[in-house]
């Protein structure tokens, strides 16, 4: 393993062309919301499940792509990873029923959660366990301009050249993201001493999951960031087809929310550098989601129909996000340098099978109004809250 730097953190080529790497998942989410109407119309019910099945293939590549980045090292993983997003990508873009539709996104996730899961394990290999969280912070910088324009791209290609316009600009995006690691990204693991063997990966997991202070902040994140993905899957029903928004309209408040979760992040940088505790700040904007969700909640069950009042709850939630996900995950990933692509792995498994069970309840859950949406939303938001305290020792917060 590369000895991890000490140096004042700044940005640098290999941290941007990470932040691509991780902006796969998110590009690959936003960009095709503009369409889900347009492909509902062509293709028959069952959209949501397609956002579902990508989740679903995003949790299950993780778990393969963090035992072998730690074996075999990272940069091979990472390119076989791309090239299947390439390939799945075009798939998509050929589909003709929902259900080819379906099983291409399944692959997508398969492949595309390798620069996800492998871009956190080199960050961990390159940084000192101090600077993971303001790395973090810069990846999200980077990667944060994802949904802030695939929803602009989405749209404007949707309308320019069709929904399939939108699959083949994925596909040529992660080509190019293949084509720089290939060339410039130095390899960062040079252990192969840890074995390949299920019983040995699939005892490293276990271990891992009886980590109380791994589990601890790897939920208290995940829990409210899947309730992002319930704002994902269910704000263009909400926002399109309830409050009448033109997919236009939903690109920019899309991507005003992703502007929050990014600045969020920036400040969280600035006072990690400033001295603030890493763990104070979780323990204090975990508190944000929780109160925000619960009062969307409870305008939707007061009958209140107010645009001003879902736009502000909305921003609310996905800005709080900023702060919460680079310090959990920095928390949660600080004392397994030794295993950080098996750590990375899991925290994404976790987290995503958690977004693919928001996914497929919203998919069967018909309802006309927000409830459901809004729903989840509060579950996760007082879930997180609740683990964290529930779990964590006093003295980790």
């Amino acid at each position: 393993m590369s000895q991890a730097n000490t140096e004042p953190l700044r940005f640098a080529p290999w941290l941007i062309l990470l932040g691509a790497l991780t902006a796969i998942g998110p590009l690959s989410i936003d960009m095709y919301l503009p369409s889900f109407v347009i492909l509902t119309q062509q293709m028959g019910a069952g959209i949501q499940l397609s956002l579902a099945s990508f989740f679903i293939g995003m949790a299950m590549g993780q778990v393969l792509y963090g035992s072998l980045s730690d074996r075999f090292g990272r940069k091979i993983p990472l390119l076989v990873g791309l090239s299947l997003f390439v390939i799945a990508s075009l798939a998509c873009s050929f589909a003709s029923t929902m259900n080819e539709l379906i099983m291409g996104r399944f692959v997508q996730g398969f492949g595309g959660c390798a620069g996800m899961v492998i871009s956190r394990a080199i960050v961990r290999d390159r940084c000192s366990p101090t600077q993971v969280a303001q790395a973090f912070s810069m990846l999200i910088l980077v990667m944060g301009l994802a949904p802030i324009l695939a929803p602009l791209a989405g749209s404007w290609l949707l309308v320019a050249y069709g929904w399939q316009s939108i699959f083949w600009f994925k596909s040529a995006f992660a080509f190019l993201c293949l084509m720089a690691v290939y060339m410039t990204l130095a390899e960062t693991h040079h252990d192969r001493s840890r074995p390949l063997k299920l019983k040995k990966v699939m005892s490293s997991y276990w271990q891992l999951l009886g980590n109380r202070t791994f589990m601890g902040y790897t939920l208290a994140s995940g829990l409210p960031f899947s309730g992002m993905f319930a704002y994902i899957a269910g704000s263009p029903h909400i926002l399109i087809e309830l409050q009448h928004l033109s997919p236009t309209q939903y690109s920019y408040v899309f991507g005003a929310n992703a502007f929050g979760f990014i600045a969020a992040s920036q400040l969280n940088a600035y006072l990690l550098r400033r001295g603030f505790s890493m763990l104070r700040l979780l323990h204090n904007t975990l508190w944000l989601p929780a109160i925000v969700s619960s009062c969307l909640l409870a305008i939707e069950l007061t009958g209140v129909n107010s645009l001003s009042l879902l736009l502000i709850g909305f921003f609310s939630y996905i800005a709080s996000l900023g702060f919460i996900s680079p310090n959990a995950g920095a928390a949660a990933m600080a004392n397994q340098g030794h295993q950080a692509g098996t750590a990375s792995a899991l925290m994404g498994v976790l987290q995503f099978s958690l977004a693919a069970l928001i996914g497929a309840i919203l998919g069967a859950w018909h309802s006309d109004s927000a409830l459901a949406t809004l729903s989840l939303m509060a579950v996760c938001g007082v879930g997180g809250l609740l683990w964290h305290r529930l779990i964590l020792p006093k003295t980790d917060t």
